[in-house]
């Protein structure tokens, strides 16, 4: 079986997906055959595996700095949102059901198998595997029904790194408040969840080190982990979103080089999905792409884009 690592953000957006397609690469430059892993995702865009499943686009872009193909095993769940409370299930790639989330609690045994039996299945063809959690470990109200981060790590016992984002403030709080909440419970082996933290990374840095580092001591003292790197900053990474559109393309319109462009309009539908699907117009140097709502935005445009929707009665309703 192969050995695992895993990283844990805490919070959304701390860098999670990069930093796994990052280690990919570098595992897979050393000569090490690794492969990604993300037990559940939620997405509204999703990837096409050569077996006809569906899996999160971030999995599949890891796959690829792994140099290898990606496969419905790398996901095996993915909840697309089709409104306030409810989302399609995806189970190892094909469509299981339409739940609420109380019906999908329902279904948490099975939705663990399918999982342990996806990593099993990896675990066997390669020999390291990169995990990924999502959102924060330290959600106290769901560490009984959570599939994805903590549950993840125990069952194949990976050393966990936690990554923070900086740049939205409050990292060196989420690095002591995380490992706090998480030391609380002690297990059937006698380990806190806390334990399984090894490590810590502070991404998404800009500014002065030396003003950084006096508090990477005091963390470091405070929890007894290390932290391991300080990643800096890099704005627009050119990757592909998975859920909602990102804040910059709601407030700039990405404009091509030519004196007068084709203006196209994406009407930024509530429940929009697969918007990655027009992300080749942005290197399209006679093309301005837009995602937008307004009036005058709609008025002047040459073409206008009504994209794909997870909730298409209710986006209808909208746009009437």
């Amino acid at each position: 079986m192969a050995k695992a690592i895993m990283i844990q953000g805490t919070g959304s957006g701390a860098g999670k997906s990069v930093i796994v397609a990052g280690l990919c690469r570098i595992f897979r430059n050393m000569g090490i055959k690794v492969a990604p892993f993300k037990s559940q995702n939620m997405a509204l865009n999703s990837f096409i595996t050569k077996e006809g499943g569906e899996i999160g686009r971030a999995t599949a872009f890891q796959a690829e700095a792994a140099g290898i193909e990606p496969v419905n095993d790398m996901n095996p769940v993915l909840l697309k949102a089709t409104g306030e409370a409810g989302c399609q299930v995806i189970l190892n790639g094909s469509v299981y059901a339409t739940l609420k989330a109380h019906e999908y609690y329902e279904i948490k045994d099975r939705v663990w198998k399918e999982i342990t039996a996806a990593y099993d299945r990896l675990a066997k063809d390669y020999d390291l595997i990169v995990i990924e959690g999502a959102g924060s470990p330290a959600e106290i109200n769901l560490q009984d029904e959570e599939v994805v981060n903590m549950r993840v790590a125990r069952y194949t016992d990976a050393p966990v790194i936690l990554v923070g984002d900086i740049d939205k403030g409050g990292v060196f709080a989420a690095f002591y408040g995380t490992v706090g909440l998480l030391g609380d419970r002690v297990r059937e082996d006698g380990r806190t969840d806390a334990d399984y933290i090894k490590a810590f990374i502070v991404n998404k840095f800009r500014g002065d080190m030396n003003i950084l580092r006096p508090g990477l001591r005091m963390i470091e003292e405070k929890t007894d982990k290390p932290v391991i790197g300080t990643l800096y900053y890099h704005g627009d990474l050119g990757l592909d979103e998975e859920d909602a559109i990102p804040a910059e393309r709601w407030k700039q319109s990405h404009k091509g080089e030519y004196h007068k462009p084709v203006k196209i309009v994406v009407l930024g539908l509530r429940y929009i999905s697969n918007f990655t699907d027009f992300d080749s117009f942005m290197y399209e140097p006679d093309v301005e792409l837009k995602y937008s709502l307004d009036e005058m935005d709609i008025k002047s445009a040459d073409l206008i884009i009504v994209p794909g929707s997870k909730n298409t009665v209710t986006d209808l309703l909208f746009l009437r």
